[in-house]
């Protein structure tokens, strides 16, 4: 038996995560086992920053520097033997995010990559997803992060299409700009390319999408409806920021872009007539593992 440790850094627009996890092989690498170690999320909302006022602020790189020297220090404790650093949608739009980027190297020794929507779609299929999607079966996977959405459409067990949209939990906080043009390209999209399918069923990965299961009681592996998808959005929007808090036991950084990321996953099950949701629980530290494994990165 052989036991390797790696990890995974997603640096992301409503907080960042690092994963820690034991790859335990046996019979010469075959089918290995990928064991999570330990999973920290620091709440630095860098999509606050980049979204309104398109830089990242002094206060959020100083944290940022702080959270990265803390992930090497546990790294090194963990024994990590490899590990891979990706920003998305934030980190890539602000003005400064190279600049902050270098930084951070420089301070921390910590490299952190920029990488766009179709580089971060690629890292989540390193996950298990493919060993949900059956052959003769449709699917819209929507995966809703704080800055963008990445959808990919699969039939007959193959990638059909795939597209990134930049509208994402923490951007739709910016009240003072429309999306409508967003939606509405979202919806042309979705229609366009899921109207031939059969019966397609929506999974949906993210962590607001993991909390509304979690909300739910459901067994692992069940779908949650579209008619409960409905009634949980009408449910959120009614309680106060506060209630949120309080009465669901959701995290302050949680509490208030768990509405949009609703909204998007339930537009998408309209859109594509989905009448249910499978929340598979798997995202992109999760993937930055299994590539690293593979040398897919």
């Amino acid at each position: 038996m052989k036991i390797e440790k790696l990890a995974g850094i997603d640096v992301g627009s409503n907080a960042i995560r690092l994963l820690v996890a034991n790859v335990i092989t046996e019979n010469h690498g075959a089918n290995p086992s990928f064991k999570k170690s330990a999973l920290v999320r620091v709440p630095i909302r860098l999509g606050t920053d980049t979204f309104i006022k398109g830089i990242i602020s002094e206060e959020n790189k100083l944290r940022m520097i702080k959270a990265m020297e803390a992930f090497k220090l546990l790294m090194d404790i963990h024994g990590v033997q490899n590990y891979y650093a990706c920003a998305t949608s934030a980190m890539r739009e602000a003005k400064n995010g190279i600049e902050i980027a270098n930084e951070i190297f420089e301070n921390t020794g910590v490299k952190i990559n920029l990488i766009d929507g179709k580089k971060e779609a690629s890292i989540i299929f390193s996950t298990d997803l493919f060993n949900i999607i059956e052959n003769n079966k449709s699917y819209v996977y929507v995966d809703v992060g704080g800055g963008s959405t990445e959808i990919t459409i699969f039939s007959n067990g193959k990638i059909i299409n795939s597209k990134s949209f930049k509208i994402g939990t923490v951007r739709l906080l910016n009240k003072q700009k429309s999306f409508k043009d967003v939606w509405e390209n979202m919806e042309v999209w979705i229609t366009a390319n899921t109207q031939n399918l059969n019966k397609p069923i929506l999974i949906g990965s993210g962590g607001n999408i993991n909390k509304i299961f979690k909300l739910s009681g459901k067994l692992i592996g069940k779908p949650l409806s579209y008619i409960y998808m409905k009634a949980q959005y009408q449910f959120l929007k009614h309680l106060t920021f506060e209630e949120r808090i309080s009465e669901l036991d959701l995290n302050p950084d949680r509490a208030d872009v768990i509405i949009p990321a609703t909204k998007i996953y339930l537009s998408a099950m309209k859109w594509s007539k989905a009448k249910k949701i499978y929340v598979p629980k798997i995202g992109l530290a999760d993937g930055i593992v299994k590539s690293l494994y593979y040398n897919n990165l």
